[in-house]
């Protein structure tokens, strides 16, 4: 349990508050209920479609210390007459449900531009007309291609960190042309911050707004038939895990030469955990959170993570560990992506005093290891059920 003699970064005792928590059930809701479980005084109200990732802090015959602290509510919000009491039972709603794959944002662009900007509407209208404050998670692809991608190949101002570096008060949201639907989450998330902004200028709605930089860590994104469905293709790091699991060579869409940060889930929560506990200092901001220190192309990622996937399952490197391949073979027609996405992180460290901390080498190790045990053990059961059965 929480000690009581916490204090905020202005040395004021913080008091518990009830969170109501959109997308608690997914990859960062459940290492942010556990955080808030372990080491706050906090009630969470968590409410999402399943609650596979959280169940262990749900389960009564643990008799966790927490047990009185989490609720667990199944719903959709987008047609749950619930949602407006929940919001109001909480001092704080943090949103983080979205459709965030980007397979998604080209096969699927109505869906991703409804669960992004129409399903989230009744969430920021709840907040402002019942005077709740607002966390709403957004994403670093807001911010589209970066200025220096328009630049000549051999230009010298590539080199000037103006040109690349995501500031965000200052970076222009550069997106492809229409027909170009990769865009659409990104569309999606840059106007319902928009609104968010506009709330709380006319309404005065009390909001911060999160735009993680590639959260990585335990229980990311989804490996096929393992812990997500069979079909559909995940983010990056988790499809070059799920190659490496199953022992095929990591596909480098359109040679892998797109650069990203990566930083460690665990990292990136303390950030969050800050934002909950300093009102005064998160409300009316945008942060950045990603680690600069952990950038790589997507070919070096794909490198990395194979030599550490031989160091912690022991299994030998493929003879072709890595083939490239076509974006619209990949993604489909009317995919395209971001150069570079490098987070500035003047705000978030002069307002919170928040820095990274873990490696790109022990991120990866610390995901690589949770993903072949788990995909160990699903093996392992299917063979028992399929002996079983046979």
């Amino acid at each position: 349990m929480a000690s009581v003699a916490r204090v905020d970064l202005d040395g004021s005792a913080i008091k518990p508050i009830t969170i109501c928590m959109i997308g608690a059930g997914g990859f960062i809701g459940s290492h942010l209920c556990e955080k808030l479980m372990s080491e706050t005084p906090h009630k969470v109200l968590a409410l999402d479609v399943y609650n596979d990732k959280i169940k262990h802090l749900l389960e009564p015959e643990n008799a966790h210390p927490w047990s009185d602290r989490i609720q667990f509510h199944r719903l959709n919000i987008k047609q749950d007459s619930r949602l407006e009491g929940l919001i109001k039972m909480a001092d704080l709603t943090i949103n983080l449900a979205a459709i965030c794959t980007p397979a998604d944002y080209n096969t699927r662009p109505l869906d991703t531009i409804y669960s992004n900007f129409i399903d989230a509407l009744p969430v920021v209208k709840y907040c402002s007309e019942n005077n709740k404050r607002l966390i709403h998670f957004s994403t670093c692809e807001v911010y589209g291609k970066t200025i220096g991608s328009y630049l000549p190949k051999d230009s010298p101002l590539r080199q000037d960190p103006a040109y690349y570096v995501l500031k965000e008060d200052e970076s222009p949201c550069i997106f492809g042309s229409i027909e170009k639907q990769r865009w659409s989450y990104a569309c999606a998330k840059q106007l319902i911050e928009r609104l968010i902004y506009a709330e709380g200028a006319e309404n005065g709605l009390e909001f911060t707004i999160v735009r993680p930089f590639n959260w990585i860590g335990p229980r990311m994104d989804f490996i096929p038939g393992i812990d997500g469905p069979s079909e559909g293709v995940p983010r990056v790091l988790a499809c070059f895990s799920n190659n490496l699991l199953r022992r095929e060579p990591l596909k480098l869409v359109d040679g892998g030469q797109s650069q990203r940060t990566f930083v460690y889930i665990k990292d990136a929560i303390e950030a969050v955990l800050l934002m909950i506990e300093n009102p005064g200092r998160a409300n009316g901001h945008i942060f950045n959170v990603g680690n600069p220190n952990n950038e790589v192309t997507v070919r070096q990622l794909g490198e990395m993570m194979t030599e550490v996937y031989v160091k912690v399952s022991g299994e030998p490197k493929l003879e072709t560990p890595t083939i490239d391949v076509s974006s619209q073979e990949f993604y489909g027609v009317g995919y395209d992506d971001s150069d570079k996405r490098i987070p500035d992180m003047t705000i978030i460290n002069k307002q919170l005093g928040w820095n990274p901390k873990t490696s790109l080498w022990d991120l990866l190790e610390s995901t690589l290891t949770y993903q072949h045990r788990t995909y160990a053990e699903a093996v392992k059961k299917a063979i028992s059920q399929a002996s079983a059965t046979s």
